[in-house]
């Protein structure tokens, strides 16, 4: 039983070592663990993802314009972490910017 509970404490510290995404409750943005942002970044390589003209300075809580055309995350992505399964995203200046559909406030950029 002792091994049996120290096995799901295993389990339980590697899940939460692996977590991908942390939402800032007081905010909308959203923190992606380095280890997924280096899946981003090969994902958006390997599929030779087409950059996107912005006129405006990109940061995080910043509002993107209409126009602007966001793509939904890839399932390669958000099976790794599924928090951002909810946003879109686009390629900008070799950095990929993740934005609530809703409102087009950037939550996140992976540089």
């Amino acid at each position: 039983m002792k091994r049996l509970m120290i096995a799901g404490a295993g389990a339980l510290a590697l899940f939460a070592g692996g977590y991908a995404m942390a939402q800032d409750a007081d905010s909308d943005t959203v923190t992606i663990a380095p280890a997924h942002e280096k899946i981003i970044r090969d994902y958006v390589v390997k599929e030779h993802m087409r950059p996107v003209d912005v006129d405006e300075n990109v940061t995080v809580g910043a509002t993107i314009p209409e126009n602007v055309t966001l793509e939904p995350v890839p399932e390669q992505i958000y099976t790794t972490a599924p928090e951002v399964k909810k946003y879109r995203y686009f390629y900008w200046k070799d950095r990929v910017v993740f934005v609530d559909p809703d409102s087009h406030k950037v939550v996140d950029i992976v540089d």
